[in-house]
């Protein structure tokens, strides 16, 4: 078994795995980032592997992010985001907001310094680390127990689907640190939720948990933390069961059917029903 693996420790608020032929497939990056990946046939699992520091991020954890996206085998169909240990993430190393900032990385104080060019570059860096989990040609799920602070929600949010343990506690912290949620979190969660509710918990900064989560929208089930690895190995068994190029098109109709109307979502439903009808009987 082999895997890409990134280590760490670096300092974050108290704020507050699985498979069988597995490959390489991200780049090597700083040993303190904490992330790993591994692919077993169709399924990547992306671990969050810092338990002892609840998982806490840095932009050097969203390069990394970017990087598996970059690099994901052909062949995977769901990629399942999980947090080692009794949180998913708790969200930003807090030492990022001090002068020193992580090791070896960007601080808060220092992206400060940076043109409005650079720094733009420096989040959009970020963001590339969370916008691949939409593509259509696969289906990502994240695995959430315990926190999903700030970044760690917005890592749940990028994911189609979340699973979640009756422990996990969402909380959208960013503005209670003065900033605002920019890993591209704001949209599924006003899109899921609605402004108003949206706009209620971001605010309030409140911890929303598993039993709201599922009423929401905001998880597709909840289940006892004990079950949630095998509830996750169920649900992805069940997706790869669909034929991909089916389940591909389909991604990118239910992805695009908000911003369109009904006669521009009709349109599309056309076009991709030609395709599937010449793929599968044009030979015939």
């Amino acid at each position: 078994m082999a895997e890409a693996a990134v280590g760490g420790d670096p300092e974050h608020a108290p704020e507050t795995g699985e498979g069988s032929d597995v490959s390489t497939v991200s780049a090597a990056a700083p040993a303190e980032i904490g992330l790993r990946c591994e692919v077993d046939g169709e399924i990547a699992t992306v671990t969050l592997d810092r338990p002892d520091k609840r998982n806490a991020q840095t932009f050097a954890t969203w390069s990394a992010l970017a990087r598996i996206g970059d690099t994901l085998p052909e062949r995977v169909r769901v990629v399942v985001v999980r947090g080692e240990g009794p949180s998913f993430s708790a969200g930003i190393d807090l030492r990022m907001f001090t002068p020193e900032g992580v090791p070896g990385q960007e601080s808060f104080a220092s992206a400060a310094a940076l043109g409005e060019t650079e720094l733009e570059r420096l989040i959009a860096e970020a963001q590339r680390g969370f916008l691949w989990l939409r593509r259509p040609e696969i289906v990502s799920i994240a695995a959430v127990q315990g926190h999903a602070i700030g970044a760690g929600f917005q890592l749940a949010l990028a994911c189609d689907l979340r699973v979640v343990a009756d422990d996990v506690k969402f909380c959208m912290k960013e503005p209670a640190l003065g900033l605002v949620p920019d890993l591209t979190g704001t949209k599924p969660l006003a899109d899921i939720v609605g402004v108003p509710r949206a706009i209620e918990m971001c605010l309030t900064a409140r911890v929303v948990g598993a039993e709201e989560a599922v009423r929401l929208g905001l998880a597709e089930i909840a289940v006892p933390a004990g079950e949630l690895g095998q509830t996750t190995r169920d649900l992805a068994a069940a997706l790869l069961a669909t034929d991909h190029a089916a389940a591909t098109a389909t991604k990118r109709l239910l992805r695009a059917a908000p911003g369109r109307t009904l006669e521009e979502q009709a349109a599309a439903e056309r076009a991709e029903q030609v395709a599937r009808i010449r793929a599968l009987f044009a030979s015939n």
